[in-house]
């Protein structure tokens, strides 16, 4: 079912896709490589769930997986800030006024 070129595949292309990822949401130097790659994943996931819904190709490119990849692990980077920064209030911008 799966094969040892898929997996490492998978890890590559999802640690590049979370890489790409945490520097766009300024998240880079908070993340590791297992969070990048974690990131990458299941953004992978997300994007293809999304590129599906919106396209009747069965079979992207390459370079439109990767590209779907980074779009869903932004949204899941934007998802666990929220729910972070609702969690943490002490990271908010919200001071008292004098």
């Amino acid at each position: 079912m799966f094969t040892t070129q898929g997996i490492i595949m998978t890890l590559i292309l999802g640690a590049l896709a979370g890489w790409i990822a945490s520097m766009i949401m300024n998240k880079n130097a908070q993340m590791g490589a297992g969070a990048n790659i974690l990131c990458g994943i299941v953004g992978s996931f997300v994007g293809g769930l999304i590129y599906g819904l919106f396209s009747d190709n069965p079979t992207p490119s390459t370079f439109t997986q990767v590209l779907w990849a980074v779009i869903g692990a932004v949204i899941v980077l934007a998802i666990v800030n929220a729910i972070q920064n609702k969690n943490n209030p002490t990271h908010t911008n919200n001071r008292p006024r004098r």
